[in-house]
């Protein structure tokens, strides 16, 4: 088979898998809006007595606002992908870069710093919609237009301080060896363990503020907690998340000496301490269960496999010609090469992803477990409810949709597994009337 036969046949598959994985996502997009809307007229019986008819409508005409957003969102970002590639876009960035800075190492980077800032241009529109649009509309949005032009010149000169270094050494390798793909990987896991430490300590604070725990019962319940796991932490802390979303959340970060739990000043407001400490136990529980230190190990396997990958791609002409780009027979094609693989990619990866949705779920299940150990399971519950509630996040989402994206499991799921459906069964019955006494 020639090269250009090969050519011809990685263009049809590539296309195939784009219009394949575009219309599984809508299909399951439809799917996730008709299922909410089935069920948008009833709270589900195990909380009837904790979510308001009006909260679960709510999230009912949330989820599907978003998922009919990201409907058109996908739409979108397929057409850019096939502009990029079999419809000559990056052929035609390329040729510009090139006429400007030539094809050597700095006309590479160029491309690459060029294709970033399409990219990010591209998605603006949707990143201003979905926040002055999508969560205005539902009362989330807290962000400011000076806030978030501030928000994006940060990340913008965050972003040039930490990539374009680490993108020219991986072009230098490129040119350098013919294990080029070993090196760039042995970069990019060291790149990725630093910025467990540096993102922390010195790029979030850009873009949040982070104060400690300040003392009081919520404080005091989070040590009593971390003494009986037996955890250490650099600290707990505050982020002031109200400056740009009402949506609360709590989260683990870093690696070593910067190991942190973070809550959102939202959370503080939304729960009481007791509800705290069992969120807490769930975020010590990821660790405990040794889930960061799994998926660190996935992704840099996977990282590894991607690199080993394009090491063989970037050395084959159709691969190229294919995606609609003419190579260099003289060499400069590693910034096309590194492009194209990232477009290309994701498009075969989408299949993969209830893959890991399943796994995060199942690490989701054993963080509640071990929660559950260290902590009130039923405060646990109460808590979900309740962030579930105030995030108006559906109660009831299709279960295909589930399986194919959700990193987390639906609520009821959680609940019954941790045995937390007593709680709202109390709570039902508090709020239920109670009979006349009897006459003596």
């Amino acid at each position: 088979m020639s090269t250009q036969d090969i050519a011809l046949l990685w263009s049809a598959l590539f296309a195939s898998a784009l219009v394949l994985g575009t219309a599984l996502k809508l299909w399951l997009a439809a799917r996730q809006i008709r299922h909410v809307q089935a069920h948008r007229a009833q709270v589900p019986a195990a909380f009837g007595a904790v979510v308001s008819l009006a909260d679960h409508q709510k999230a009912a005409d949330y989820t599907v606002a978003r998922a009919r957003f990201g409907m058109w969102q996908t739409l979108f970002s397929a057409a850019v992908v096939l502009g990029w590639t079999l419809l000559g876009g990056l052929q035609g960035l390329a040729d510009f870069t090139a006429r400007h800075a030539g094809s050597g190492l700095g006309g590479q980077l160029l491309l690459l710093a060029a294709f970033a800032l399409v990219g990010a241009a591209l998605d603006l529109p949707w990143d201003l919609r979905r926040t002055f649009g999508l969560e205005a509309r539902f009362g989330f949005n807290r962000s400011t237009p000076a806030l978030f032009i501030g928000d994006l010149l940060k990340n913008l000169l965050v972003s040039s301080m930490l990539m374009l270094p680490l993108a020219l050494l991986v072009l230098w390798l490129m040119q350098a060896s013919a294990l080029w793909w070993l090196w760039a990987w042995a970069a990019f896991a060291a790149f990725s363990l630093a910025m467990m430490v540096v993102f922390p300590i010195f790029i979030a604070p850009l873009f949040n503020r982070f104060q400690p725990l300040p003392d009081g019962e919520v404080k005091g319940r989070a040590q009593a907690l971390m003494q009986r796991c037996d955890f250490a932490l650099q600290g707990l802390y505050v982020m002031d998340g109200s400056r740009r979303s009402a949506h609360a959340n709590a989260y683990f970060t870093g690696l070593g000496a910067a190991r942190r739990v973070v809550l959102f000043d939202t959370l503080l407001k939304q729960l009481d301490a007791a509800q705290i400490e069992a969120v807490l136990a769930h975020e010590v529980g990821h660790y405990k269960r040794r889930h960061i230190q799994q998926r660190l190990l996935v992704t840099l396997g996977l990282s590894l496999a991607g690199f080993a990958l394009l090491g063989w791609l970037a050395s084959r002409v159709w691969f190229y010609t294919g995606l609609g780009y003419t190579p260099d027979l003289l060499g400069g094609n590693a910034a096309a090469a590194l492009i194209l693989f990232m477009l290309a990619m994701p498009v075969f990866a989408m299949f993969f992803t209830p893959l890991g949705a399943s796994w995060s779920r199942k690490h989701e299940f054993e963080a509640d477990a071990y929660a559950a150990e260290h902590s009130d399971a039923q405060q646990l519950g109460l808590a979900l409810v309740r962030m579930y509630q105030d995030n108006a996040s559906t109660l009831t989402p299709d279960p295909l949709y589930v399986r194919f994206y959700y990193s987390h499991p639906p609520a009821l799921q959680r609940l019954d597994r941790m045995g937390a459906l007593a709680a709202l069964s109390r709570e039902t019955d508090r709020a239920a009337p109670q009979p006349a006494a009897e006459a003596a």
